[in-house]
């Protein structure tokens, strides 16, 4: 693994933009926006070795078991800020940016619950974090070298989220729409669209 005390890395993020200087990007967006997409195409531009690249979707909280029986009837809210580890995200970002490895839980969206194993994740000289909720936290924006917003028309989330839900995830048609209209879209109204302020770029259309 990368050593302790790393040097941000001089990369182009995103073609005309120019050359910017970080070492933790985060990359914040509605669901299905196209986060990953975009964080692939910029690991492609930088062309450094040791980038990582964390999602969000790991740090789901533990479920109780009611909350486990409103997972299975999507009747519980996984896009409130409530819903994520932010001290697990924050002291695994810190770790990795002092060039440390951690472990990572594994969460399994079919069974809504973390798995037995976790992974390890090395120090690198890139670390892109991203999420839908990557600039909802005070302490978790202070780590942040780059913020990168993903703007993607409401539409086109939704047709991406329900080709994901259903093929990926175990999820039918209704269940994925009752989540969207009951908590993925009061969600992004409130907590997500109001951060793309605080971006430092924003990518139009996904």
């Amino acid at each position: 693994s990368a050593g302790p005390g790393l040097q941000p890395v001089v990369g182009r993020a995103v073609p005309g933009v120019g050359t910017i200087t970080f070492s933790l990007a985060g990359l914040g967006g509605g669901s299905a926006s196209g986060k990953t997409t975009v964080a692939t195409m910029i690991i492609e531009a930088l062309d450094v070795p040791w980038v990582v690249l964390l999602s969000m979707d790991s740090f789901y909280k533990v479920l109780t078991k009611q909350q486990q029986e409103q997972a299975a009837s999507n009747d519980f809210n996984f896009d409130h800020p409530d819903a994520f580890d932010f001290d697990l995200i924050i002291a695994t970002l810190k770790k990795l940016k002092q060039g440390k490895s951690v472990k990572i839980p594994i969460y399994d969206f079919t069974t809504h619950s973390r798995k037995k194993e976790w992974k390890t994740l090395y120090g690198a000289n890139v670390i892109i974090f991203e999420g839908i909720m990557a600039f909802a936290d005070k302490e978790l924006l202070k780590l942040l070298d780059l913020k990168i917003f993903v703007d993607t028309d409401s539409d086109i989330r939704l047709v991406r989220r329900l080709r994901r839900d259903i093929s990926e995830r175990g999820r039918d048609i209704e269940g994925v729409i009752k989540q969207y209209n009951k908590f993925v879209k009061p969600a992004f109204d409130q907590y997500i669209q109001p951060t793309m302020r605080l971006a430092d770029i924003v990518v139009p259309r996904g």
